[in-house]
């Protein structure tokens, strides 16, 4: 029986956009996700059956990409909230941040 070749592309490139989209928050987290949950399936299909697939490894390595730019989201998007909340609630962050750009004169 011929062996199975495992696509590890898509979740390679939903975690690349993922990484790119880390800086927007809860942006991020959707493509990355997607590619966990794609790589995880596919490992335990390989798990289960590994005389049948020809790289489980590679896909292993992508689940594992795909879990830290993930992590990295979830960290970014907490820091948000830590921000907003510190700041006393989403008015007064969005009233802290006009003053700053105030500060280095860029207009609004």
């Amino acid at each position: 029986m011929e062996k199975q070749r495992l696509n590890t592309t898509i979740v390679y490139v939903l975690s690349i956009v993922g990484f790119i989209c880390c800086c927007v928050p809860l942006i991020g987290i959707v493509p990355s996700a997607i590619a966990f949950f794609i790589a995880n399936g596919k490992v335990k299909e390989w798990k289960a059956n590994p005389e049948n697939y020809e790289n489980g490894q590679a896909m292993n390595t992508a689940r594992i990409i795909a879990l830290v730019v993930l992590i990295i989201n979830a960290l970014y998007l907490a820091y948000n909230i830590f921000l907003i909340f510190s700041a006393g609630g989403w008015d007064a962050y969005m009233e802290q941040q006009r003053a700053i750009m105030e500060q280095y004169g860029i207009q609004s």
